[in-house]
């Protein structure tokens, strides 16, 4: 058979397994991420249908199981990341980011204090150095906002009172991302510390620059971009989202940050559409992202790291409840609601994946010998909190009426004698 032949079947065997465990997550009520990386785990380097014995971070072996459309599969899932940001910032306007960030700022710090330190913490225990921690940090920080937001409307809860709560919180991650993923990249690349703060600077000027932009001129990118013809507005958006990407990676500012941008400056009806029109190509290149992400993660480097994934996801699961129930009980929202919001923290997925991918992909230096244990770490640390946050979050208003039960009786008075 042919190469092109062999690739559409490679890559139609990738998309039909995709499907089919998209299918079951539907069916029993929990995020797909968790399955797409358990299936690319199962049919990548020592998996179950290939069971190589091959390191896929040394250099011999770099070319996937699926070696007809390795290079495809790369590019689809950096398309995947783009995509993933560029949603993210489809959901904000630039002023409704600032507003969020003004009212939000000190509940997003003690989200960032109380759940970037126990990644940071496990990375220098494992002797992974200042770049391990950093990844690390940022792993453990960063809720799911995609999932968090399905699972909130699936509940019927995106109306209650502790969702803009939530959102705030979940705002000041996004743009928190915007200062750590070039910091990371950075040091995991093993570059210096003046070029590491170089870098650093360069996107803080990047961001501002567009933020700046987006406030100002964003009602005339959303008219440029906007076409009454679907297929005309597709390749507008996509084409300028994938510009901007590239334009952000070659100022050493990460391409996702700039399609994150792209986002946010494209606001009103525009938005809505760009959303609905860009919802299924996010789907299938999330998708490809997450198994490709599974097949370069061998299963054998799992039990080592599973006991600190385990104690990770506990610690943060935590963290994420005090973080959640503090933010709540400030804006003056009952104790019910309280649990929901930290509950809903609680929830890890594609952005934890995206920042240890990154990781891999950036580590071919100082920091190569730590990656593939981070992206081992990083998948049954997601595939724990991306289960169990839903489930946690489901069943959070008996959590929060049994607390206020406890409450009310320790408060009522003990009848006299």
């Amino acid at each position: 058979m042919t190469t092109t032949i062999l690739a559409l079947i490679e890559l139609g065997a990738i998309l039909l397994l995709l499907g089919v465990l998209g299918r079951f997550a539907t069916r029993i009520g929990m995020s797909p991420v968790p399955l797409y990386l358990l299936g690319g785990l199962g049919i990548g380097y020592g998996g179950i249908v290939f069971g190589r014995d091959l390191n896929p971070m040394t250099a011999d072996s770099e070319v996937l199981p699926f070696q007809d459309i390795g290079e495809f599969t790369h590019l689809a899932s950096e398309i995947g990341i783009v995509l993933l940001l560029l949603m993210l910032g489809l959901e904000y306007s630039a002023r409704e980011l600032v507003t969020g960030l003004r009212v939000s700022w000190r509940d997003g710090l003690l989200d960032l204090a109380l759940n970037a330190t126990p990644g940071a913490v496990a990375g220098w225990l494992l002797g992974w150095g200042a770049s391990g921690a950093v990844v690390l940090a940022g792993i453990t920080y960063i809720s799911s906002s995609g999932i968090i937001a399905k699972v909130l409307g699936d509940l019927g809860r995106l109306g209650n009172r502790e969702t803009p709560v939530i959102l705030s919180i979940l705002v000041f991650e996004d743009l928190a991302m915007a200062i750590y993923l070039p910091l990371m990249t950075a040091l995991v690349g093993g570059l210096s510390l003046a070029t590491g703060a170089q870098t650093v600077g360069v996107s803080l000027v990047v961001v501002s620059v567009v933020l700046l932009l987006a406030l100002r001129f964003g009602p005339h990118i959303s008219r440029f971009v906007f076409s009454p013809e679907q297929e005309t507005f597709l390749l507008k958006v996509l084409g300028l989202a994938l510009l901007v990407a590239g334009l952000a990676g070659a100022l050493q500012v990460s391409a996702g940050i700039g399609a994150f941008l792209l986002g946010i400056a494209i606001s009103g009806a525009t938005a809505h559409t760009a959303r609905d029109i860009l919802e299924p190509l996010r789907d299938l290149f999330a998708a490809l992202f997450f198994v490709l992400f599974g097949m370069n993660t061998d299963p054998r480097t799992l039990p080592p790291v599973l006991g600190w994934a385990l104690l990770l996801a506990l610690a943060t699961a935590l963290t994420k409840l005090l973080t959640g129930y503090w933010a709540a009980r400030s804006a003056g929202i009952g104790v019910a609601g309280r649990w929901r919001a930290g509950a809903a923290l609680t929830i890890r997925g594609e952005f934890s994946i995206v920042i240890a991918g990154l990781a891999v992909t950036s580590g071919a230096g100082a920091a190569g010998a730590m990656t593939a244990d981070v992206s081992a770490l990083a998948t049954a640390y997601v595939m724990t909190l991306a289960v169990g946050g839903p489930v946690l979050t489901r069943y959070a208003d008996g959590l929060g009426r049994a607390a206020a039960r406890r409450r009310a009786r320790t408060a009522s008075p003990r009848p006299a004698g």
